[in-house]
């Protein structure tokens, strides 16, 4: 039964990873991330599509045309509860986000375009020997969001825009098994892919020309994985228990946010804005695993979560140089969604002080090369998963540079 309880946690967290709070960062324009990650009362170019539909419409040039990368950097440290000594760390392989977005002007009041982008996304590497290895060993989550959207200027205060989201993912997924044979530990090895639909929904208001106001509802979508390959390698006295090519099948939800921002023109230069991301991770409350051979040592489960709805606070600000030149700085705080109970080193989400900087360059007037540099820092504390009395003191670091290039005509 001890087998079943680790490969059940194992299974839990194949997609929390992906939307935990320390990597839900928003890498969906590097302006925006220069400003904190601020971005649903901006009004920047096409990226408006992911941050606030409804800001779309009120965007200067008839054509917007964005595209960039934030390559990720991250590294968590694990130190065991006392009196042990032991620590560890992760090597995790790089990870590479990125957007796409094209917009264009229909007429003066309804905008159209397509977004491409990386909502959610991990991947982490404790190692084949780690003192977690029957928790997690290696990780990798990858997801891809793409989006039409419209977006139509009631008039010259307020706009409104939609768009629907169709979004792809696959996983890989490696842990040790508490069985020794010939060879060592046991292992068993998860991948699969789906695909699941929602929406993303927002309003801009234009009270004034110093001040903008958003609001964006992105909905929740259910990443249902059926028939996910789960291989197991197990001693051959062992094979009956744990059947060499199973599947598992599990419903895995990506919480809705709701977010709530505004920006004020301080001076020709300087413009100061605010976010308020407000996150339902009580979506996160417990997931059920459907094996499709099921033995006395591997029956289905349910397993609990008990996630808690967290809110983000950012702010961030950009001044304009010059007509070439605009500089970007900005922060935020984001609180750890996990129950205290199931903090576990497959998703080591601790909460995170975020700091950001930026500039654009233009060196033409159309093109626009923009530079973002996220520094995600990990408080320190100690944290249990007590399903397996594992436990210790975690801290983490990440550093995400960011590049990107804007044309607008």
């Amino acid at each position: 039964m001890r087998k079943l309880t680790m490969l059940a946690v194992v299974c839990t967290f194949l997609f929390s990873g992906v939307y935990a709070g320390g990597y839900q960062v928003g890498l969906h324009g590097q302006k925006q991330i220069g400003m904190g990650l601020v971005g649903t009362s901006l009004t920047f170019d096409a990226s408006s599509m992911f941050y606030n539909p409804g800001g779309l419409s009120f965007m200067k040039p008839s054509y917007s045309f964005a595209l960039g990368v934030s390559p990720i950097r991250s590294f968590t440290v694990f130190r065991k509860n006392a009196p042990s000594d032991y620590t560890a760390s992760t090597d995790n392989p790089l990870g590479t986000p990125f957007y796409f977005y094209g917009a264009a002007k229909i007429n003066d009041r309804l905008s159209a375009g397509v977004a491409v982008n990386t909502p959610y996304g991990n991947s982490l590497s404790w190692g084949k020997d780690w003192d977690g290895r029957y928790l997690i060993q290696d990780l990798s989550l990858k997801a891809i969001f793409f989006q039409p959207t419209l977006s139509y200027k009631i008039n010259d205060y307020i706009g409104i825009g939609a768009g629907f989201v169709f979004a792809t993912g696959t996983f890989e997924l490696s842990k040790a098994l508490p069985v020794t044979g010939a060879n060592g530990d046991g292992s068993v090895s998860l991948n699969g892919s789906t695909s699941a639909m929602g929406f993303n929904a927002g309003v801009l208001l234009h009270p004034s020309d110093k001040l903008d106001i958003g609001i964006d509802y992105r909905s929740k979508i259910t990443m249902d994985v059926t028939g996910a390959d789960a291989k197991f390698t197990v001693p051959a006295t062992l094979g009956g228990n744990f059947p060499a090519d199973n599947k598992v099948s599990v419903a895995l939800p990506l919480p809705s946010n709701l977010d709530f921002g505004a920006s004020y023109k301080a001076t020709d230069k300087l413009l100061l804005a605010i976010s308020l991301n407000y996150v339902f991770w009580s979506v996160y409350d417990s997931l059920i695993f459907d094996f499709e051979t099921n033995t006395p040592a591997l029956p289905d489960s349910k397993n609990p979560r008990l996630y808690k709805n967290k809110m983000i606070f950012r702010i961030g600000g950009e001044y304009t140089v010059n007509d070439k030149l605009a500089l970007r700085a900005g922060g935020y705080y984001d609180p750890s969604p996990v129950n205290d109970m199931y903090f576990s080193p497959e998703t080591p989400s601790l909460n995170n002080i975020g700091l950001t900087a930026g500039l654009s360059f233009k060196p033409v007037e159309k093109l626009s090369i923009d530079l973002s540099f996220l520094y995600l820092m990990g408080m320190e504390a100690d944290k249990n998963y007590t399903p397996d009395n594992f436990g210790g003191t975690y801290k983490s670091r990440i550093y995400i540079p960011g590049f990107g290039l804007t044309y607008n005509f």
